[in-house]
């Protein structure tokens, strides 16, 4: 069973909905949910939200967080989480930003670096994974599959 597959059982026994916030894997989260039968039952929205234009716009990330600490930042993440949890009306919300590369990144930030973030109603949790410069497709399915493995321990845990 794939790990959307477990996450979309985990939700259907639980009665409980997802959704996610993505700027880094660009709608994978979301693709591969509902790519699977049944993800209508426990997904209904996701936010792609590439830009910080559109982080602020549909997820209310507040422009003095984006400058103070950069798109690719725990504060973002949590920020994004909290805003498709309460805009999507779900139960578990995953965000994801990073820097999948080639290029862009700082010795600060480095390619591979992804951030995200985990939100319910008790609470939100954050963290950080440098996944390295494994090439822009590589950063992104693991980017994509990390999150999906949050969600579903979210879900056991709530």
């Amino acid at each position: 069973m794939s790990a959307a597959a477990d996450l979309i059982s985990a939700a259907r026994l639980a009665g409980r909905k997802v959704t996610c916030a993505e700027s880094c894997t660009g709608g994978m989260v979301a693709a591969a949910i509902t790519d699977l039968a049944g993800a209508s039952e426990v997904f209904d929205t996701g936010f792609v939200t590439y830009s910080n234009l559109a982080k602020q716009d549909l997820l209310g990330v507040d422009p003095t967080t984006l400058q103070a600490h950069g798109a690719v930042s725990e504060q973002v993440a949590r920020e994004m989480a909290e805003g498709a949890l309460r805009r999507a009306g779900a139960d578990v919300a995953v965000s994801i930003t990073g820097i999948a590369g080639p290029g862009g990144g700082t010795p600060e930030k480095p390619v591979g670096r992804v951030c995200f973030g985990i939100a319910t109603d008790t609470g939100t949790e954050t963290e950080t994974v440098d996944f390295g410069d494994l090439g822009r497709a590589r950063v992104r399915e693991a980017a994509r599959d990390h999150a999906l493995g949050l969600l579903l321990q979210a879900l056991r845990s709530i």
